[in-house]
């Protein structure tokens, strides 16, 4: 069976820790390869082989930065149809979400290759008699990446390219789920010459995320993921000193009011919630409609999802493919099996749903409760599956309270025609992504991706400025070339004279 080792000082290295764990098509069932996992030792070689390459990279100049990440860019591009097929032969989303996650991730690399412009210093001449004043920002050192298995190759794109842009070295953590899409990255990362020892990859699971979260030599940690961990990332890497940014869980509404254009809402609805099987952070898993706007609208939710074509990624009529794992599966449909009870209509079950022929796949399909209450599990968890729940509430200032009362702050999104109440929700909503008759807010490369309460960790945004201030420290420098004639002790407080 084949295996996927890691990539460390610019090459395939060999697992030595004996331990592995299974990759598998979530269309079928069936295990297709292994991936190695890493002990601490093997964690420790590849900070150590980063710490080295730190050693020229991280004094390299903007120029040499950049030409590596243009021809990068280039071959991400030329590449991207392949990187989608090992993402869908992993995860099992369909090859069009494979190819916008390319899509998504290019746009930070291109951000990257504009590092120059980004990392411009400041400047002040004479603030005091031939004292100048000067801040700069510098890299960390050795950073680190540990990424969720629904974006395999997107978010990776958004940590890696930005990191060794700004002059750190990269050590990333994939989900050992679907481990090759990120191996492939670093293998193209070569291909477009970024020195060895720049970017390296340890697959591995706890074992690995735990030394990389006491390794002295690890600056910051970057990480995408649910709340529990999220949380315990933070809380471990913060108490080793290190700089951390922490995505976690999200629970994304989309308030409708009554006057807004049902069938839009209707489209976007079924599009962000059943898109990639719901296994998305942006995903809207529940829908606050207001008034009387719920029985058509659900009237029409339901319309669009029986037309949804549920199928393998591979086959190019799918529109939806599988979970990630049987286990996750099971759980997704436990929600749905215990929504009646807590006291929710379940207008649409797809927890009997299978595929012919690939009976052995970790099938699911969509799942519609309206009547939800507050304190359902249905509404409470983050389910992070292809099931939408229904809210009912009487005003505007009633959605925007329950939606404000949720531990997550992840996106959200409004739909209306009334420009007042848009502007309104934008500044009265407690989220960190905010979209107007857009279901998936997720800003564009050179804004930064990051959500509010329980849904981020540390006090930096994802990528755009908030990345780069990450990956980087600031440094101010005073100068003063002083005359002859100014010699003298003065124990007197510096004044800006």
């Amino acid at each position: 069976m084949q295996t996927i080792d890691h990539w460390i000082d610019g090459k395939p290295v060999e697992g030595t820790s004996g331990t592995y764990g299974p990759v598998t098509d979530p269309a079928t069932g069936v295990q297709t390869t292994r991936v190695a996992l890493a002990s601490a030792t093997e964690v420790d070689t590849a900070v150590a082989a980063a710490r080295a390459a730190y050693a020229t990279w991280g004094t390299s100049s903007l120029a040499q930065r950049t030409a590596v990440l243009f021809r990068y860019r280039e071959l991400l591009d030329a590449h991207r149809d392949e990187i989608a097929d090992l993402i869908t032969a992993e995860h099992g989303k369909v090859h069009a979400d494979g190819l916008g996650e390319m899509a998504r991730g290019l746009e930070i690399v291109e951000l990257a290759c504009g590092i120059p412009q980004l990392l411009k210093g400041e400047l002040s001449s004479q603030v005091a008699t031939r004292v100048d004043v000067a801040a700069i920002r510098q890299p960390l050192g050795v950073v680190a990446g540990i990424v969720p298995f629904n974006f395999p190759a997107m978010v990776p794109l958004w940590m890696f390219p930005l990191a060794i842009a700004c002059g750190n070295t990269f050590v990333l953590k994939p989900s050992e789920k679907v481990p090759s899409a990120a191996y492939r990255l670093a293998e193209l990362a070569a291909r477009a010459g970024l020195p060895d020892g720049v970017l390296n990859i340890v697959n591995g699971d706890r074992v690995a995320v735990d030394r990389l979260l006491a390794h002295p030599d690890v600056a910051a940690v970057s990480f995408v993921g649910s709340t529990p961990v999220a949380r315990h990332i933070h809380a471990t890497a913060t108490a080793n000193g290190k700089r951390v940014q922490a995505l976690g869980s999200a629970k994304n509404h989309m308030l409708v009011l009554p006057d807004a254009d049902l069938d839009a809402a209707a489209d976007a609805a079924v599009s962000a919630a059943y898109g990639s099987a719901g296994e998305r952070c942006m995903a809207v898993s529940a829908v606050v409609a207001v008034g009387a706007t719920a029985d058509p609208l659900i009237e029409k939710i339901t319309e669009r999802a029986a037309k949804i074509k549920i199928g393998p990624g591979g086959d190019p009529t799918s529109e939806m493919g599988p979970l990630i794992t049987r286990a996750h599966r099971d759980r997704v449909a436990s929600y749905v099996h215990g929504a009646s009870a807590q006291g929710a209509d379940v207008v649409l079950d797809g927890t009997d749903f299978t595929v012919e022929g690939k009976e052995e796949g970790y099938w699911i399909g969509l799942s519609l409760l309206d009547k939800v209450s507050v304190d359902s599990d249905a509404y409470r968890d983050e389910i992070f599956g292809p099931v939408l729940s229904v809210l009912r509430v009487d005003t505007y200032e009633e959605g925007v309270e329950l939606i404000n009362a949720s531990p997550y702050g992840n996106g959200v999104a409004i739909f209306t025609r009334d420009g007042g109440a848009a502007r309104r929700f934008q500044l009265e909503v407690e989220a960190g992504m905010v979209g107007v008759n857009v279901p998936i807010p997720v800003p564009v490369g050179y804004h930064s991706f990051g959500g509010w309460k329980d849904s981020i960790f540390g006090d930096h945004h994802i990528y755009g400025n908030d990345g780069v201030h990450f990956y980087t420290r600031g440094k101010v420098i005073t100068t003063r070339w002083p005359n002859p004639e100014d010699a003298g002790v003065d124990l007197g407080f510096p004044s800006h004279r």
